[in-house]
C-alpha cells in the first residue's frame, strides 16, 4: 500500500540521486582519485555531508552518539572499505548507478543486499551467542 510518505521520500530520493550524478560522486575516477589522494573533490563532499549532518543533530537538539570504537568496528570498517575500494562506489550511490544505467553495479548492488541478508542471518544463529565471535562481526 503506498501513501503520500511513500511518494515524497522517492521523490526525495531521485533527487538525491540527480544530485550524485551532478556532483561526480558516483564518478569511479573520481573515488580513485580519493583513494590516490590525487584530488580534494570527494573529501569536500564528504567534509560537506559530515558538517551537515553535525548541524542538523545540534539543531535537533540530539547529541552525537559516543562511543568506543570495538574490533566490530574495524572489520566492519575494513570491509566496508574494501567493498568501495574493488567497486568504486559505496551502498548509497550504487542505487543511483543502477538507476544512471550503469548495468555492472547490478552485481555490486544485490551483493551488497545479500550481505545485509547474511549479517541479519548470522544475528540470529548460535555463532552470535559465541562472545569473543559476536563481538568480532559486530553481533552483539
Amino acid at each position: 500500500m503506498i501513501n503520500d510518505r511513500h511518494w515524497l521520500h522517492a521523490l526525495l530520493g531521485v533527487f538525491f540521486g540527480v544530485l550524485l550524478v551532478k556532483a561526480e560522486v558516483l564518478s569511479w575516477y573520481r573515488i580513485q582519485e580519493m583513494f590516490r589522494f590525487d584530488s580534494f573533490h570527494m573529501y569536500g563532499v564528504i567534509g560537506t555531508a559530515v558538517g551537515v549532518g553535525w548541524l542538523g543533530l545540534r539543531l535537533l537538539g540530539r547529541p552525537p552518539v559516543r562511543e568506543k570504537p570495538t574490533s566490530g568496528h574495524l572489520f566492519g570498517g575494513t570491509l566496508f572499505g574494501l567493498g568501495w575500494g574493488l567497486t568504486g562506489a559505496c551502498p548509497g550511490p550504487m542505487y543511483a548507478l543502477v538507476g544512471y544505467g550503469v548495468s555492472p553495479y547490478i552485481v555490486a548492488l544485490l551483493s551488497a543486499i545479500l550481505g545485509t541478508w547474511v549479517y541479519g542471518w548470522l544475528r540470529q544463529t548460535p555463532l552470535a551467542v559465541r562472545p569473543a565471535t559476536a563481538r568480532l562481526l559486530n553481533l552483539t
